[in-house]
């Protein structure tokens, strides 16, 4: 990616929290299962504060500190483990694999943003919306590893 203006930049990510806004929205109207509807929900509801934080951002609202780095375990399912295609019957733990592949396509396009901008407020504020992806992917795929191998009798 090529040094783009600041407008342009939080422009391009603000339309990229939309996208999955609606895009987890859309998939939580295909589910039945209660606990990956309250995920999908979640989602959303972090997405829509995630556009909100940037327009806030780039209205002088708020400064890169504002959004706190934190501790993220990243079980690398995503880089693994192949995305299946959303479907109508799908899975409780297909539905966190496609999370999980999202979150993973948003951590590294905050990542490849700040590592063209110079240092300073706007490179760590994407650092740090980076993290706030990272952390997304760290729920979802909990909830994978959870539902694709349950825990058993036997341990």
């Amino acid at each position: 990616m090529e040094k783009q203006p600041l407008q342009n930049l939080i422009g391009k990510a603000i339309l990229r929290e939309e996208e999955a806004y609606a895009f987890y929205t859309s998939l939580k109207s295909r589910v039945t299962d209660p606990v990956a509807v309250d995920a999908l929900g979640f989602l959303a509801s972090e997405e829509k504060k995630h556009r909100e934080f940037l327009i806030a951002y780039r209205d002088g609202g708020y400064h890169a500190n504002a959004l706190k780095m934190s501790e993220v375990i990243d079980y690398k399912i995503a880089q693994y483990v192949e995305s299946p295609d959303v479907d109508k019957d799908m899975e409780s733990k297909d539905i966190y694999l496609i999370a999980a592949h999202r979150e993973l396509n948003s951590y590294n396009f905050y990542k490849e943003l700040a590592a063209i901008q110079p240092d300073g407020d706007v490179k760590e504020m994407l650092l740090k919306m980076a993290n706030e992806e990272l952390k997304h992917k760290e729920k979802v795929e909990y909830l994978y590893a959870n539902t694709a191998f349950p825990q058993t009798e036997g341990g």
